[in-house]
């Protein structure tokens, strides 16, 4: 079957840059590929994310890339055709939002800079009040995160794809950071721990 998400892709204005550079071939023909729906590698990717970016279209047809944020797991997988998320309350200018009420297309972007890894996702959005579905709240909500949130957006998976690790610079968060540098912390502490016994010591022996 053909590949969905480079169907939604690949336009004709997309195709003839293809050929313009001369690799086009490399993405004609079918693949036994699917994409349209999450398998137990995309579930455990989204699990572990603690941010994502998304796109949406406004009336005018300009993009907007909006950052969303929060602990890690707060994009939840419904099932393997469904994400959702509370939407808290930001800057207040309900730019995606707005968006999204006309034109319910969006395309995340999901970032593993440690480990050099991008999943890529169509999906179309819909905005729902808190009290829409009592199931789906329930899975969103997180009463430790500190933020109000204002509406669920719920999305149906249309395609997804990954990345290759090219020119995707690694980058640290602070717990990994911690997590990296916790065994030369206890090293330290071990040696400054012996250093002290010693000129306890040394000063028993009045050297």
């Amino acid at each position: 079957m053909p590949y969905h998400f480079l169907e939604i892709a690949v336009t004709p204005s997309v195709r003839d840059a293809q050929k313009m550079m001369g690799v086009d071939p490399i993405w004609l023909g079918d693949t036994d590929r699917r994409s349209d729906r999450f398998t137990e590698s995309e579930v455990a990717f989204i699990g572990m994310r603690d941010s994502f970016y998304m796109a949406s279209v406004s009336e005018t047809g300009w993009p907007y890339v909006q950052h969303r944020g929060g602990k890690t797991g707060f994009l939840k997988v419904i099932d393997d055709q469904t994400l959702a998320f509370a939407d808290f309350r930001g800057n207040r200018q309900y730019i995606s939002a707005g968006n999204l009420a006309v034109n319910d297309k969006a395309c995340l972007f999901l970032m593993d800079y440690l480990r050099r890894a991008r999943l890529k996702i169509y999906a179309h959005v819909e905005r729902l009040a808190l009290d829409a579905d009592e199931v789906l709240a329930s899975a969103v909500s997180d009463p430790t995160y500190k933020g109000r949130a204002e509406r669920i957006f719920k999305l149906r998976l249309e395609a997804f794809d990954w990345n290759c690790p090219q020119h995707i610079t690694p980058r640290f968060t602070e717990r990994e950071v911690e997590q990296a540098v916790l065994p030369l912390r206890e090293r330290l502490s071990q040696l400054e721990s012996e250093n002290a016994s010693l000129r306890a010591r040394l000063k028993e022996l009045d050297i």
